[in-house]
């Protein structure tokens, strides 16, 4: 019989990027050996700021090919600040990807492992677990290269369809049936807008209550976004899954970032029907690339998301295994506080927080 081996499209991206992905590999390939996990085949290819300046193309047409045909994707921090296209918005093939291959969920998880330090001083911090599904493909990004600007005013537009939106409450209803499952206890979903102001919004709020009826074990409410700004500051610990439009989405999970303490610990996924992209929340902060200092934690956290991805995906569950241990031996190294790098308070290079990570691993 012929060993089944997953192929992983693998973009290193620009600034740190390339710093943080090695390591990261070096991590999920002892985690499936150590498990005797299915063999994972890496391929790279090209994408980015870099590629864009050196090519005038961030988004090769064989890289969006690759993509499509893998298994999965795991892409590491992209742009630079000092290359830009003609209109003066910077290089982002990751949301090219989005748009590619129809990603229209991004997961992004906010977790305090018991023990580790936080900026909040309530206790009740450690309880903090919860997800915000953000809708990745529309919103005010739905016509993000199509803003009319003049002298006098600048408009963009917002799209809220219907199809994507049933897409995106029917994948987090879903994701929360699993998740409740896993934690041994009953599934709530939070739908986060401002449905008393915009009529779009409303729309948004009405298709999440519609949905919501399709799962009754869900328990749900509605929050709006300036509400639950305060709320994640407040009492994050009582929040379970939210989701949200797009924009509201990328401010919200940065602010849930925050309440780690660093972006260095924040994954996230993109994930469409049948594909999925992995990545840091952070950018390529280039102005430490090349001094060995990044945290690599969030690019190895994306990686064992990818994992529990493919465990669902495949049918394969024994890599659910494999992210629970990557996801532990993260959380032994940040509680332990010694091999943690400069943004966690420690002074480890990202080889010797991604050693640690594996001394983990091999530990268990």
């Amino acid at each position: 019989m012929t060993e089944q081996k997953l192929q992983i499209c693998i973009f290193e991206g620009d600034g740190i990027g390339p710093e943080i992905m090695a390591p990261t590999l070096r991590v999920l390939s002892c985690a499936l050996k150590t498990i005797s996990a299915p063999k994972m085949r890496f391929e790279v290819h090209p994408a980015g700021a870099g590629h864009y300046a050196a090519t005038g193309e961030a988004l090769p047409q064989s890289s969006i090919d690759a993509a499509r045909n893998a298994d999965a994707i795991l892409l590491s921090a992209m742009g630079l600040p000092s290359v830009r296209k003609p209109d003066g918005t910077e290089i982002t093939p990751q949301i090219e990807l989005r748009f590619a291959l129809g990603l229209f969920a991004g997961v992004r998880p906010v977790r305090v492992f018991p023990g580790q330090p936080t900026p909040l001083v309530d206790p009740r911090a450690s309880e903090i677990d919860f997800i915000l599904v953000r809708e990745s493909t529309e919103g005010l990004f739905a016509h993000m290269n199509e803003g009319i600007v003049c002298h006098e005013n600048a408009t963009e537009t917002l799209r809220i369809t219907r199809a994507t939106s049933e897409k995106l409450f029917d994948f987090t209803f879903q994701m929360a049936e699993r998740r409740a499952a896993r934690k041994g206890r009953k599934a709530r979903v939070t739908c986060v807008d401002k449905a008393n102001v915009f009529r779009a919004f409303w729309f948004f709020r009405e298709i999440f209550e519609e949905r919501a009826k399709a799962f009754p074990n869900v328990d749900t409410d509605a929050a709006y976004v300036d509400a639950m700004a305060m709320w994640m500051v407040q009492r994050p610990w009582e929040f379970d899954v939210m989701v949200t439009e797009n924009m509201f989405g990328d401010i919200l999970s940065d602010l849930g970032a925050g309440l780690l303490g660093s972006l260095g610990l924040a994954p996230s996924a993109d994930i469409g029907e049948d594909a999925a992209v992995f990545q840091p929340c952070h950018g390529s902060a280039p102005d430490i690339a090349g001094k060995g200092i990044a945290n690599p934690m969030a690019m190895i956290l994306s990686s064992a998301m990818m994992c529990e991805w493919l465990a669902v995906q495949k049918d394969l569950p024994i890599l659910d295994l494999v992210a629970r241990s990557v996801e532990d031996a993260v959380a032994k190294v940040v509680v332990e506080g010694v091999s943690v790098t400069g943004d966690l308070g420690g002074n480890a290079s990202t080889e010797e927080c991604a050693d640690a990570v594996i001394a983990a691993l091999m530990a268990d």
